[in-house]
């Protein structure tokens, strides 16, 4: 991969795990550790390997983790070389019921 195309990847792979129903938004780790770092920005929650992807995302709380966590390894497959991991960091709070 050149590093021209690692910007478009990484803001792909972010917008591929924020279309995946139950994801409340991505996280950039307990240290902010899990990014991609771009000239003049950064793209929290993913970072691309050699040979690997990490994804990092904070999930709805109504949702089934683990089958949520499947989809965005399914969503992000085609955009990578390697294999895909998936850490939930958080829950989002259940939405105040009127």
């Amino acid at each position: 991969m050149s590093s021209d195309e690692a910007p478009d990847q990484a803001e792909a792979v972010a917008t591929a795990v924020l279309a995946v129903p139950g994801v409340h938004s991505l996280h950039a780790g307990l240290l902010g550790e899990a990014a991609t770092y771009l000239p003049g920005r950064r793209v929290n929650g993913v970072r691309l390997g050699a040979d690997d992807c990490e994804v990092h995302v904070v999930l709805a709380w109504d949702v089934p983790v683990l089958e949520t966590a499947d989809r965005v390894r399914v969503a992000v497959e085609p955009l990578v070389a390697g294999p895909v991991h998936v850490t939930v960091e958080d829950l989002a709070p259940q939405a105040d019921q009127p």
